[in-house]
């Protein structure tokens, strides 16, 4: 098992999860989180830190989120790790509440 990042993080990035990680498992794309399935030891500290509830367990993902599993490992690898809080997107309170985000995900990692 391992948590997953899901459709609310996109457009918005919180990184509150990240910073309480504690084998920094979360990975910085340009416009979301993914966390490292493989590195995940599943503590949850991570869940009650998101103020957009974009972290599930694999096997508690809500309706429609499943193919959020194959995204985080897919991308993890590629993106590199953040384990400190850091500035949401400036907008992410206009896209927080928004479903259907998976058309507005970029695949480039962050810059840092």
């Amino acid at each position: 098992m391992a948590h997953i990042v899901i459709e609310n993080c996109i457009r918005c990035k919180m990184t509150d999860c990240a910073a309480v990680c504690p084998v920094d498992c979360f990975h910085e794309g340009e416009n979301m989180l993914v966390i490292d399935p493989a590195e995940c030891i599943d503590c949850g500290a991570c869940i009650p830190e998101c103020p957009v509830n974009a972290i599930y367990l694999d096997q508690d993902l809500p309706p429609g989120q499943e193919e959020y599993i194959a995204l985080n490992a897919e991308l993890s690898p590629g993106w590199p790790v953040i384990n400190k809080k850091g500035d949401p997107l400036p907008d992410w309170e206009q896209w927080k509440d928004v479903k259907g985000k998976i058309t507005q995900l970029s695949r480039k990692p962050a810059l840092r």
